[in-house]
């Protein structure tokens, strides 16, 4: 399993250096990665259906409990053949789909790239190891969506989008550092054993708000659903990959992991009903409105995720099942809508639903495929649609008190929403007349129509022969999210009942609603109308204010000017070691002991006071550098008399380097000027005053302090045992420190470089001048 994972960030690394020979006719090889790993995944089913479980695990950094833990069940097992499979026929459809594009190598990349990272969340077992590929999928989907970098609408999207799952990533971390904290291990299935002390710990309420953000900002739930419509910007095939059978799917399967360990309580149950219930039809209202196809395909995603949430919020064996059923059915017939999409808009060239119409005439496979994903959309028996639909009904009237009318209501609503926006994309396009300028139309390459044919057919055979996948593939898949056993076998007829009537009335309310309604540009104008009240303006102006703010307090507290800042930072850590100082207990006025005092001392200490009022007084950069030095070399001699040779010598060094510096630099710079007046004097000193009688007190306290040289002779007795020196200050900085003392060399070297890249710049324009 780790090996999977691994393939795709390595081959996603190689089309950096050799992803241009892909380019044209040798671009259907990228999707050997693919079909590959889905032969491989393939290989575990016989496995998995007799309720095996495959484990990996590899030591990374077990100190924070962060380790390569891999585990593969049912449902992990039915993500990964989506991933894998849906992911191999988008990589074939996007090689004549992009052909000659100058970042298509790119674009297998970054494919790659999430191809693995989304293998990794839904393998993972460690929580902080699926964090990672979490954040991986964002970053990843953040340059597809926005891969069309020279459009202005794709790179907004593309923000907006990691934005907000970013946002809400970083909640989800807190929560799984929280759940893993307070379970004691960051496994899953640890956490399983451990579910009733979660559910029971005073902090699970804040543990399911962080999960939930999670979840909710990844997979599209209201009011976090807006980023989805703008990410239609991306290419088709990203779209129907990410959009419909992944990436927005992350969410889901994190709730359907957690079921077992977070699940099962009151607190689970309703939230995730209503948001889920106000997401499926909210989405679904709005998909009938829409005129453009990927915007009827991205609501109507929204929808159906939704209605996962919906499903896992009810948390029964039936509803679970259905859950699994729906992700499959859902999976197979949008991602071959999303493509049949792509090959329209790529034939086309518009993807107006009010401007299409007959090109069966001249793209009759694509017709065939509409017509069977938009079937298996609507449910019609003897597709894998209708299946999924009955499950849906079955599990709303199945819960408990008046919940099933409520539950029941709003599922019928939103498929009848449903059932009208799969008819709006799969048929309309192609029924009709066809128009004069799609005349000359042509079929375009076999990958583009293959896949979406393959994907709808496959809609079908699954409805007709549900045993293919039932106990193979969806109820160890249902299994693994109630973490017992379901074994209830799919089948095409039920009998005459309640189900089968609700079937039935979808389906004939839905088709009414198509042959009635025809879509217009005056609907989504209507739409339009209410955008004001939309969370997308909502959280727009919320932006707006909080950018607005963040300019004034800029604007207030960053005004460019240094000595603001230095004021700035002193009153801050006057009043923060004050606060210390006078909390922290009795305080000491006089020093607990002292050392006789040396007329040499004595000397020093007036010529620094001496050097420091020449400093903070002269008008003359030079004499203040020349002043400043006096002060350095001042301590230095401090540091003599006081036993410390070799702190003298580093501060000697230091100081003559800084004075040359200073002299180079400031030498060339216009005289001094002083735009303090006397207010702002007086505020100076008496600052500097207050700062330097705080940190005085401090040093007496310290002095009043027991004291413990436990570490120091650590050091004393180690320095030479352990690291053959006899300088014991050179020994921690080199050897006990050495770290620290290393990245400030590469910190120090990278100031450098950039200073000697500024004076580079600054001669290059002196010669230009």
């Amino acid at each position: 399993m780790l090996f999977a994972v691994l393939a795709g960030f390595i081959v996603s690394i190689l089309y950096i250096p050799f992803g241009r020979f892909l380019k044209g006719k040798l671009a259907g090889l990228a999707a050997l990665l693919p079909i590959s790993l889905f032969a491989y995944f393939v290989s575990f089913i016989p496995a998995v259906s007799d309720g095996q479980r495959v484990t990996f695990h590899q030591p990374w950094v077990p100190s924070l409990g962060i380790n390569f833990d891999f585990h593969l069940d049912g449902l992990s097992l039915l993500f990964s053949l989506l991933i894998t499979g849906i992911g191999s026929l988008v990589f074939l459809y996007a090689a004549p789909y992009l052909r000659g594009h100058r970042y298509l190598d790119r674009f297998y990349a970054y494919l790659s790239l999430f191809m693995a990272a989304m293998l990794g969340v839904v393998l993972a077992d460690n929580v902080l190891l699926l964090f990672i590929f979490w954040e991986l999928t964002s970053i990843s989907s953040f340059f597809l969506i926005g891969f069309n970098n020279d459009n202005a609408a794709s790179r907004k999207s593309s923000l907006i989008a990691l934005g907000v799952t970013g946002g809400g990533g970083f909640l989800l971390m807190a929560g799984l550092v929280l759940m893993g904290h307070l379970s004691g291990s960051y496994s899953i299935q640890a956490m399983v054993e451990t579910n009733e002390y979660l559910k029971n710990h005073v902090l699970y309420g804040l543990i399911l708000l962080l999960v939930f953000a999670g979840a909710f900002t990844k997979s599209a739930q209201f009011p976090f659903h807006f980023w989805l419509p703008g990410a239609m910007k991306a290419p088709t095939p990203i779209s129907a990959y990410l959009h419909s059978a992944t990436m927005v799917k992350a969410g889901v399967y994190l709730l359907a992991r957690l079921y077992p360990v977070l699940g099962g309580t009151d607190y689970w149950t309703y939230p995730l009903i209503i948001i889920g219930g106000i997401t499926m039809l909210y989405s679904a209202f709005h998909s009938i409105f829409r005129t453009d196809l990927k915007g009827i395909l991205a609501y109507s995603t929204i929808s159906a995720l939704g209605i996962l949430v919906f499903l896992i919020g009810i948390g029964t064996p039936q509803s679970l099942l259905a859950a699994s059923v729906f992700i499959l059915v859902h999976a197979l017939y949008k991602a071959s809508l999303f493509l049949i999409t792509g090959v329209i808009d790529h034939e086309t060239g518009t993807r107006d639903i009010t401007q299409l119409a007959g090109l069966r005439k001249v793209l009759f496979p694509l017709a065939i495929a509409g017509l069977l994903a938009a079937l298996s959309s609507a449910g019609l028996p003897f597709t894998f649609g209708f299946i999924g639909k009955d499950l849906v009904y079955e599990a709303t009237l199945h819960t408990d008190g008046v919940m099933p009318i409520i539950l029941t209501a709003l599922a019928v609503v939103t498929n009848i929403f449903l059932l009208y926006a799969g008819l709006l994309a799969g048929l309309k396009p192609f029924t009709g007349q066809l128009p004069d300028r799609y005349q000359r139309i042509h079929l375009p390459s076999l990958l583009m129509w293959a896949p979406p044919l393959l994907l709808a057919l496959l809609g079908i055979a699954f409805g007709a022969f549900p045993a293919i996948a039932d106990a193979s593939l969806l109820n160890p898949a249902a299994s693994a999210m109630i973490n017992k056993p379901i074994d209830t076998p799919l089948k095409i007829w039920h009998g005459f009942n309640l189900v089968l009537l609700l079937s039935g009335l979808t389906l004939a309310l839905g088709a009414f609603l198509y042959l009635m309604r025809k879509p217009s540009a005056s609907g989504l104008d209507w739409i339009e109308r209410f955008n004001n009240l939309s969370p997308k303006h909502v959280i727009s102006q919320l932006t707006h204010y909080v950018r607005h703010f963040a300019i004034r307090y800029t604007r207030t507290l960053h005004n460019g000017l240094l000595r603001v800042y230095l004021l700035r930072i002193v009153v801050f850590a006057t009043l923060l070691l004050a606060f210390r100082l006078f909390a922290g207990g009795n305080i000491y006025l006089l020093p607990g002991y002292l050392t006789p005092l040396s007329v040499y001392e004595i000397a020093v200490v007036c010529i620094l006071i001496a050097a420091i009022y020449l400093t903070v007084t002269s008008s003359s950069r030079l004499t203040v550098v020349v002043a400043t030095s006096v002060i350095g070399y001042g301590m230095c001699l401090l540091f003599v008399f006081y036993s410390a040779p070799d702190l003298a010598m580093t501060q000697f060094t230091i100081d003559t380097l800084t004075v040359v510096l200073f002299v180079l630099v400031l030498f060339r710079l216009p005289p001094f000027l002083n735009f303090a007046n006397r207010v702002a004097r007086l505020r100076d000193w008496v600052v500097a005053a207050t700062f330097g009688a705080i940190i005085t007190l401090i040093g007496i306290q310290v002095l009043n302090q027991s004291f413990d040289d436990a570490v120091s002779k650590f050091y004393g007795d180690n320095a030479y045992i352990l690291a053959k020196g006899k300088n014991v200050v050179n020994v921690i900085l080199v050897d006990f420190r050495g770290m620290d003392t290393m990245f400030e060399i590469v910190v120090l070297s990278i100031a450098a470089i950039g200073v000697f890249s500024l004076l580079k710049l600054r001669l290059k324009a002196s010669e230009k001048e």
